[in-house]
């Protein structure tokens, strides 16, 4: 089966620029919640060193301008391109009505879940953007130390990003987590 691919434009930014955001899916089988998480066990993608029910990945690029001025180099312009895709598991076929609502509630948390993950990703492009656009070096005609500045700066954001990804699964997955429930919820239903 191919992937589901749909398009939905990010909530309205504040910045010049909008991530774009798409939900990609993997097929998955079974007719009880728990035979679908045994599949989801089977054929879920692999992220953070092991697999996961969902996954939200990016792909960033820049479009960036330094100029020189006198002897400084500044960044003048720094716009983002983001693609957000939400990798989410799929019935590969139709459920029992008790089963398909039980799905319906796990797949609608799930997906909340990681478009959080989403929200953190638009944080960080912005948080790059604002420390980016304006930067100056001086001393830096050839726009060389300007660049290495830059990408300390991006070291530090990005170390904080990982972060509050790491610590916000850690508690949507804990016992009694978020995502936990929606799990239990999921295999001790119909």
């Amino acid at each position: 089966m191919a992937p589901l691919l749909l398009a939905f434009p990010s909530a309205a930014l504040p910045a010049d620029w909008q991530a774009v955001e798409q939900v990609k899916t993997y097929a998955i089988s079974g007719q009880t919640g728990a035979k679908l998480y045994e599949s989801i066990g089977d054929r879920a993608p692999k992220a953070g060193g092991g697999l996961a029910i969902a996954h939200t990945g990016f792909k960033l690029t820049w479009t960036r301008t330094y100029a020189v001025e006198g002897n400084a180099c500044v960044i003048t312009v720094a716009k983002p391109k983001v693609v957000i895709t939400y990798t989410l598991p799929r019935p590969e076929s139709r459920l029992p009505p008790a089963v398909a609502a039980s799905w319906s509630r796990f797949i609608a948390g799930v997906e909340a879940h990681e478009r959080v993950h989403g929200g953190f990703i638009k944080t960080l492009v912005q948080q790059i953007q604002d420390v980016s656009l304006g930067l100056r070096v001086e001393n830096d005609p050839n726009c060389q130390k300007i660049r290495q500045q830059l990408t300390a700066k991006l070291g530090v954001l990005s170390k904080v990003e990982r972060a509050k990804n790491v610590e916000f699964d850690r508690v949507e997955l804990s016992p009694g987590g978020n995502v936990h429930q929606l799990i239990l919820a999921l295999v001790n239903g119909p």
